[in-house]
């Protein structure tokens, strides 16, 4: 892959920021030769990558301090669990002990490794705009288009050079794009959506990306893999990128999948564990499914985001699961 040479200090900065978030993460080896090109390109790199890595250096130790500390508190909540019950209440706690030991285990190893994870840090630190758990927000670029941001999602945004780009670091944006000559380029996972002027929706779940278009037309390439067929969709249309394998287009409800813009989540036939990661990004805390059979469950139905636990026990009352809170932070499905 050819070395992205930076225009300006500012565009130095957001690529080492990029660099530093595809090192950390899982399988950041395969970058390494590009990286290394990347930095013999320009002087410049270096400086901004070395300033980068400085302060993300800076900042992993108090995460890790207060990821130990919350790891303490469900320690000790674990070793309470554990002490002689009182006799009147002791089969009760024969019960539960066991279960609710294994799932609070499961907590402790998702607490440490998963709420303070290296990832979520490094994709902030890679971000111009950033929502919060909860939060839908609103964005006007440089530009005249306009990107709103779904709950608990990150993107960064440059408009220098020959093309508009932004970078879909996790979770979901739709785009109402300013028509100019100047292409539009939305970078997510291996997947890459290209538009002079319309509106629709980048989504990331997992290791797929997902593009559904409202308005207008869209191009959806692999943004790294040579030779990967291009796909163009019209209104109303949908494809997936799963790793580096393009889907075929097929047809989608677009006002259903852009309805959360309008405060509604809106699902038909989905999986219970695809329910679950959506509304996990408006819940104050954590869902965690433990039952694998139970996930693969199809529901449909639309929530208001604003009232997750309604949204909860809505389902519950469909699908017939159990809800169990933990520490006031988790909620367990099974």
């Amino acid at each position: 892959m050819k070395p992205e040479i930076a225009t300006s200090p500012e565009d130095a900065q957001r690529q080492a920021r990029q660099w530093l978030l595809r090192l950390n993460d899982a399988g950041g080896d395969v970058w390494l030769a590009a990286f290394q090109a990347w930095l013999a390109a320009d002087p410049q790199h270096a400086r901004a990558y070395a300033a980068v890595d400085a302060l993300w250096q800076a900042s992993a130790l108090p995460a890790q301090r207060l990821a130990g500390e919350e790891g303490d508190a469900l320690g000790a909540y674990l070793t309470a669990m554990d002490r002689p019950a009182p006799r009147r209440a002791q089969s009760n706690h024969r019960r539960w002990a066991y279960p609710l030991a294994s799932a609070a285990c499961l907590l402790l190893m998702l607490w440490a490794g998963g709420w303070w994870s290296p990832g979520h840090w490094l994709t902030d630190l890679s971000a111009d705009y950033v929502s919060a758990p909860g939060e839908v927000r609103e964005i006007t670029l440089g530009d005249g288009s306009r990107l709103t941001l779904d709950a608990d999602s990150a993107v960064a945004v440059s408009l220098d050079g020959e093309q508009r780009r932004v970078d879909l670091l996790r979770g979901a944006a739709s785009f109402a794009v300013k028509h100019l000559p100047k292409p539009f380029v939305v970078r997510a996972g291996e997947g890459e959506a290209r538009v002079l002027g319309t509106e629709f929706e980048v989504r990331r779940q997992g290791e797929q990306t997902r593009v559904t278009v409202a308005e207008g037309r869209v191009s959806v390439r692999g943004s790294h893999a040579a030779g990967m067929p291009e796909v163009v969709l019209g209104a109303g249309e949908r494809v997936g990128i799963d790793g580096t394998r393009l889907g075929d287009a097929q047809p989608a409800d677009a006002q259903a999948a852009l309805a959360w813009r309008q405060g509604w989540l809106t699902f038909y036939r989905a999986p219970l564990g695809e329910v679950l990661e959506r509304l996990g990004t408006y819940y104050p805390g954590r869902i965690v499914l433990l039952d694998s059979e139970l996930a693969q469950r199809r529901v449909s139905g639309s929530f208001r985001s604003t009232d997750p636990q309604a949204a909860l026990d809505s389902l519950q009352a469909v699908v017939g699961f159990h809800q169990q809170p933990l520490l006031g932070r988790f909620v367990l499905i099974r």
